[in-house]
């Protein structure tokens, strides 16, 4: 059976390892172009998996504008890290052509595993990283409210005490000179 295998391989021009773990035509979502998952995964298809391992480590030590995103994503690069150690022993097994179809197809369910498995971790450290580039954009939108709002509050303020201390005792003279004018009236009417 892994001889007929082998033939049929031989008669696409592609030796059995190209074949069995040829992922182009299943892989879904490599990312956005030059993005760190795209690098990655293009970089792990195409067995460059020092490339993808170099990247990853450069990644980690690229200083971040959020605090806590070092933090919050080195456990997923070195996770990813195995996992392209992984695929690379899948891929360069020894022997492959010699190995049942069984064993063959086993070995390549493992691989297709491992591959969704690091697509999915290099899309969590992009989640992680637009989850803190929302958080940080949300509290500059909250101080730049407070601020709004101080500063209405302020104005206000303002506003008020100059009624309070400019117009109402302003008023309160004009009104006392009112009393005083009607009052001088009715007296004067009266003849007091």
């Amino acid at each position: 059976m892994a001889d007929k295998a082998l033939k049929i391989n031989k008669a696409n021009g592609q030796p059995v390892e190209a074949q069995l773990f040829n992922l182009r035509a299943e892989v879904t979502d490599l990312g956005r172009a030059d993005s760190l998952r795209y690098n990655i995964l293009t970089w792990v298809l195409d067995e460059q998996y020092d490339k993808a391992i170099k990247e990853l480590k450069s990644f980690l030590e690229i200083p971040s504008p959020y605090p806590d995103f070092k933090e919050r994503v080195t456990r997923y690069c070195f996770h990813s890290v195995d996992l392209i150690y992984a695929i690379k022993a899948k891929r360069n097994f020894p022997g492959i052509a010699s190995l049942t179809r069984a064993k063959q197809q086993e070995l390549r369910e493992k691989f297709k595993e491992h591959f969704k498995e690091l697509q999915y971790i290099l899309t969590r450290v992009e989640k992680v990283e637009a989850d803190l580039r929302i958080s940080d954009t949300r509290s500059t939108i909250y101080v730049v409210q407070a601020l709004w709002f101080a500063g209405i509050g302020i104005i206000l303020l303002a506003f008020l005490l100059e009624i309070i201390r400019g117009l109402a005792q302003t008023g309160f003279v004009v009104f006392d000179d009112s009393i005083t004018t009607a009052t001088n009236w009715l007296f004067a009417l009266i003849g007091m």
